[in-house]
């Protein structure tokens, strides 16, 4: 007979789905919820695991005949920007980013909601209400942090320094090893700025001078040109059968 601790997760698997990243594949997943005291620390230990956050729920794939989804994490203190990438910071010189408590504002929304519109239109985030977006940012029993990114004021100090335009947004957990991405969105009229990489820069760095060895960046997707900047970030893990993995490719 198997006795559950009662305060041990329970683990539930969804009914499969379209697959949103290969066509004519389906997915299924397998989540539990993170709640309580223990959540962070359960969250610490799942996303060893290969498992994300969702608001208040840690999940991974499940597919049954699929193993496309790779779990991927950049080693900070070894990452050295080439330079596509330092062409990309300076780019981007003229921003000031700022670390808040999850709360969600409108300004936040207004460009969630730019970004959803041009990018990913008809996904399935593309009917997200201002409260949905709320509880994106605000269900979450980890440490997580938004992290703003704003034009820089010229001449401007303090509180004035925040109020430069919001060109990008990070929600992000931090770990006991590291941050996790949980989701980033960012102006979409502004290619330019390859504003989705640069704030992976920024966030390398940001563990790194945290004294975080990893960044978690999600999964990598084998076949899915959407995925294929993930790659880009070297030195870099995966999590394989047999456990975290350098890759080689």
């Amino acid at each position: 007979m198997t006795v559950h601790h009662p305060q041990s997760p329970q683990f539930f698997l969804t009914s499969p789905s379209p697959c949103p990243y290969l066509p004519g594949r389906a997915e299924r997943k397998v989540f539990t919820h993170l709640t309580g005291e223990r959540a962070p620390a359960l969250l610490d230990l799942l996303s060893q695991g290969g498992f994300r956050r969702s608001q208040n729920i840690a999940y991974r794939p499940a597919c049954e005949r699929c193993r496309a989804c790779i779990s991927v994490r950049i080693l900070t203190d070894e990452f050295r920007p080439g330079k596509s990438f330092r062409r990309i910071l300076n780019r981007n010189e003229d921003l000031v980013s700022f670390e808040r408590n999850a709360e969600p504002t409108s300004e936040q929304y207004s460009l969630f909601r730019s970004y959803i519109d041009d990018r990913h239109l008809t996904g399935g985030m593309s009917e997200m209400s201002v409260l949905d977006y709320a509880m994106m940012v605000e269900d979450s029993q980890v440490e997580t942090r938004v992290i703003e990114y704003r034009r820089r004021v010229p001449g401007a100090v303090g509180a004035e320094a925040e109020t430069g335009e919001l060109i990008a947004v990070a929600l992000s957990d931090v770990m006991s090893d590291g941050l996790s991405m949980v989701y980033s969105f960012f102006e979409p009229d502004a290619a330019e700025r390859s504003l989705g990489t640069y704030m992976i820069l920024d966030h390398i760095e940001r563990a790194l001078n945290m004294g975080l060895p990893y960044l978690y960046l999600g999964y990598w997707v084998e076949g899915s040109p959407k995925m294929n900047y993930k790659i880009r970030f070297q030195p870099q893990e995966h999590l394989m059968p047999k456990g975290w993995e350098r890759y080689r490719g």
